[in-house]
């Protein structure tokens, strides 16, 4: 099995008529995901390709079933896109919107928790569980089936470290970029337990990045819970003190958040951590003999 996206993985795509949200939904359709509504206020009565388009998310609940929200709407209007999502009973929403301002997230995160809904983003590249779903930006090529699970702050990076995986005939299990903002919808924290219940994901990768606190206490998490090989990869080994590097919460402020001190509680935790991408793989296999 995978966790959050599978073949029965109903998509609405907020903001499905901008000229990201159409790419996106065209290359989510042609992975096998189904993408079953759009929302665009304003151009309901619309198809995309043959997608109804509708004015609310309830309507795509209602008339077409749909269980998870993808959101490509301008990040002013993200904050009503997600609580939206959640208000009509959708039971994962992705935001792949950046730029969002952070009292926003603020807002977001416990109303949108308040439904039960999951978030996943903002800031992201979304979730892939190999040849079954793709909710997200990710390029469906450099991933294949198979037992490896990959929770990532990075999106490029996890693209590079998931075809390294497949080169090395180590296939994915369910992919899961959760951005990389000071304040996101779900943590490593918050991920961890669901793939630790997946009998399908036998190997884990972490990918992590400067700034914050989230991989020390992922460590933390997994040498107390999780009993398979887990392997990470910090990236920012050289960023300087006090700059941001790529993401907003990628910035190293006081003295936390470094990579030597995330690597080093890896390391304390029994979890190698790679210098390079391709070193991942080699890491890992050595880890499953």
């Amino acid at each position: 099995m995978s966790i959050l996206v599978d073949r029965n993985t109903r998509v609405v795509v907020q903001g499905i008529t901008g000229k990201e949200g159409a790419f996106h939904t065209r290359q989510m359709t042609a992975y096998g995901t189904q993408v079953v509504a759009g929302v665009t206020p304003g151009k309901g009565g619309q198809e995309m390709d043959g997608i109804p388009v509708f004015d609310t998310v309830e309507e795509a609940v209602s008339k077409q079933e749909a269980n998870t929200s993808i959101v490509f709407v301008p990040s002013r209007f993200a904050l009503d896109a997600m609580v939206e999502a959640a208000e009509a009973g959708v039971s994962l929403v992705v935001c792949i919107t950046e730029g969002i301002p952070v009292h926003d997230m603020l807002r977001a995160f416990p109303l949108v928790r308040s439904y039960g809904t999951r978030l996943i983003g903002p800031n992201c590249p979304g979730l892939i569980s190999p040849g079954k779903a793709k909710v997200g930006i990710m390029p469906g090529d450099v991933f294949t089936p198979g037992p490896v699970g990959i929770i990532s702050r990075s999106g490029t990076l996890t693209y590079e470290i998931a075809h390294h995986l497949s080169q090395a005939g180590l296939g994915q299990s369910t992919v899961i970029g959760i951005g990389g903002d000071p304040v996101v919808g779900s943590t490593y924290a918050d991920l961890l337990p669901l793939l630790a219940e997946d009998a399908e994901t036998e190997a884990l990768v972490l990918v992590g990045e400067i700034g914050g606190t989230a991989e020390e206490e992922a460590a933390d998490w997994i040498a107390a819970h999780l009993h398979i090989p887990v392997v990470a990869y910090i990236a920012g080994f050289s960023a300087p003190p006090g700059k941001r590097m790529g993401h907003a919460g990628a910035i190293v402020s006081g003295g936390e958040g470094t990579a030597e001190a995330k690597a080093a509680r890896l390391e304390q935790r029994d979890i190698p951590v790679a210098r390079t991408p391709a070193q991942v793989s080699e890491l890992l296999e050595g880890r499953r003999r």
